[in-house]
């Protein structure tokens, strides 16, 4: 490396895109857990928010296939960003990745996007509540407070399997042992691993536990990232406890839930009905200046729906205007677009939209 590769006359900023990048380094953390660190081939600086996102734009089986992860590192170290993984049964993103990604492959990401972090919500006093992989987002905005020396009263409290799942841990005891406003807490769920020995907390992570460990939670801006019945048990705390919830922010990326999904079935099933009531006047056009076509739609579709009967494919990953992957440029017209961070304010100035969370209010002119 030379010190051109550090001018910063000639280093770009990282802004929400797509970009090339390559993978410099893989770190097996756990058994089942890798960290993948990116840099580009032209200096970038990655700057984000602690707790934000990238997508990768992946290939696998001669299928182009987009997936969010979060970045684990932290924007104090900007040459380079880090996303971590766990191998899971049936996941054929994480598991080719750690069968496949090794160093010097290039791939693409979008990002980065997500209203998920430490610095639209600051706080003198924060809890960090996380479980499994999901201590993503949290260790990027730790390493943030620890290496900006950030004057935030942290308590952190992560809960995993067994002592050999926990990610980071030799990371996280040394950061910890070095400020005394940061309490590091670990959960671990088995008790009867053969050959680990364990004399911290053990089981799920109870009221009677949470006080023992954050006595004072109520009073602190919560972070929470995790599998979606730990964060629904964790709400459940708070809620019966009277908090605040305006000062509870969790990562929204996982499963869709139950009840989710079933609103979405009667959703569809009153549209059937109701699509046959609509007057052929009352339909919007949808126009794609890029390839040259046009298509009417029903009031309260997107213009990722009117784009896929016209069998145009807008990439996406989330399908709710999390992830960022589907922006496209408005040349005319308004929409209603109701996203989750995928998009930032500047993008919307330059007339940039979301297609899949962007309903037409009428005749509009998309760039694709």
């Amino acid at each position: 490396m030379t010190m051109n590769f550090l001018n910063p006359v000639t280093t770009q900023t990282w802004t929400n895109g797509r970009h090339l990048v390559r993978c410099v380094k893989v770190i097996q953390e756990t058994w089942d857990v890798r960290t993948f660190c990116f840099m580009a081939e032209q200096p970038v600086l990655f700057f984000f928010k602690p707790g934000q996102f990238v997508t990768l734009e992946l290939e696998i089986d001669g299928e182009p296939i987009m997936r969010s992860y979060t970045i684990s590192s932290s924007p104090s170290i900007p040459y380079s960003f880090s996303i971590t993984v766990k191998r899971v049964p049936g996941g054929k993103v994480s598991n080719w990745l750690h069968d496949n990604m090794n160093v010097g492959d290039e791939l693409a990401v979008h990002g980065p996007v997500g209203n998920f972090n430490s610095i639209d919500f600051p706080a003198d006093k924060v809890l960090f509540l996380s479980g499994g992989v999901g201590i993503t987002p949290l260790m990027s905005m730790t390493r943030w407070f620890f290496d900006t020396n950030a004057s935030v009263d942290v308590e952190f409290i992560h809960s995993a399997r067994a002592p050999r799942d926990v990610i980071y841990h030799r990371e996280l005891v040394h950061m910890f042992s070095r400020i005394p406003e940061f309490k590091l807490h670990i959960v671990c769920e088995k008790k009867d691993d053969v050959g680990e020995a364990w004399a911290g907390y053990r089981g799920y992570l109870t009221q009677p536990m949470l006080e023992l460990m954050a006595p004072d939670f109520l009073d602190r801006e919560i972070f929470c990232c995790g599998p979606t019945p730990y964060m629904n048990a964790i709400k459940r705390i708070l809620r019966d406890n009277g908090f605040d919830m305006s000062h509870y922010h969790e990562e929204s990326f996982g499963a869709t839930p139950l009840d989710v999904r079933e609103d979405v079935l009667e959703l569809a099933e009153q549209a059937e009905a109701e699509a046959e009531e609509i007057d052929v006047a009352d339909m919007l056009s949808v126009e794609f200046s890029g390839s040259g076509k046009s298509v009417r739609i029903q009031p309260g579709e997107t213009v990722h729906a009117a784009a896929a009967k016209l069998g145009l494919h807008i990439p996406k990953a989330c399908g709710m205007g999390i992830c960022g992957t589907c922006r496209v440029g408005l040349k005319s017209g308004q929409v209603d677009m109701e996203h989750n961070g995928g998009i930032t304010d500047e993008d919307v100035e330059e007339g940039y939209i979301l297609s899949c969370c962007s309903k037409p209010l009428g005749n509009v002119v998309v760039d694709y």
